[in-house]
């Protein structure tokens, strides 16, 4: 058997199974989840900024 597939998963999946994890690893991913709410949000605010930039310049 390849034992370099056995581990931790790379990423989170929505709905993984939780019951292997231990609290630091549930931690950890909140982090991670958080970080990545935090990134989405920017990207919302930057299109927003272009949007609400690009409708001022063309506005009459």
């Amino acid at each position: 058997m390849d034992e370099d597939g056995i581990g931790k998963p790379l990423g989170h999946q929505v709905g993984m199974v939780l019951d292997a994890m231990s609290v630091e690893e549930l931690q950890e991913r909140i982090a991670m989840l958080e970080a990545e709410i935090a990134r989405l949000n920017g990207a919302i605010a930057a299109r927003n900024k272009t949007r609400t930039d690009a409708d001022a310049l063309f506005k009459f």
